[in-house]
């Protein structure tokens, strides 16, 4: 198979930064979100050829990146949720700066990692990177309605989250007899 020409080549190395802050969005883990990239660079560069150069390469990537991460959660018999307790402590560990990349604060990276894939990903998607209702859609293989749905009610999450007072567990829930 011919080599991806120079030209796409440089399209993809300009749309990296804007993936490795999706990648790591998604997976919250340096080196998963790195094997995130890696994979969805090499899948980008194995198909080249099928990238339609009418349509915005970022928006391109995210979709291969979105899938490739789906094939990943498949993979797995579990998916590993991060404790937001834990949260500062593992970035302490890591000596990182919590949010370099996307300068989200750590009550927010909480938050978000609270939420469903289902809801953080479009949030994300709408929010960090700043791609249409419809951008999404297309991205994440879903109709335009339901990444608005999503969207609104990962909002509406977050804001419960980030407004309730700190709850060890579960204690604001009912039992209904």
């Amino acid at each position: 198979m011919n080599p991806a020409p120079p030209a796409f080549r440089e399209q993809l190395l300009g749309a990296v930064p804007r993936l490795r802050r999706y990648a790591r969005s998604l997976v919250f883990e340096d080196a998963q979100s790195d094997d995130l990239v890696q994979s969805t660079l090499e899948r980008a560069l194995t198909h080249w050829h099928q990238f339609d150069q009418r349509r915005d390469i970022v928006v391109w990537l995210l979709s291969i990146a979105h899938n490739a991460h789906q094939d990943m959660r498949r993979k797995e018999s579990r998916m590993q949720i991060v404790d937001p307790t834990q949260l500062q402590t593992a970035q302490d560990a890591q000596g990182g700066d919590p949010g370099v990349d996307v300068g989200l604060r750590l009550d927010l990276l909480a938050a978000l990692a609270r939420l469903t894939p289902e809801q953080r990903e479009p949030l994300l998607l709408v929010c960090v990177e700043q791609l249409s209702y419809a951008e999404v859609a297309e991205v994440m293989h879903i109709p335009v309605g339901t990444v608005m749905s999503r969207v609104c009610r990962a909002r509406a999450t977050l804001r419960a989250l980030l407004e309730a007072p700190s709850r060890p567990g579960p204690a604001h829930l009912r039992r209904v007899v």
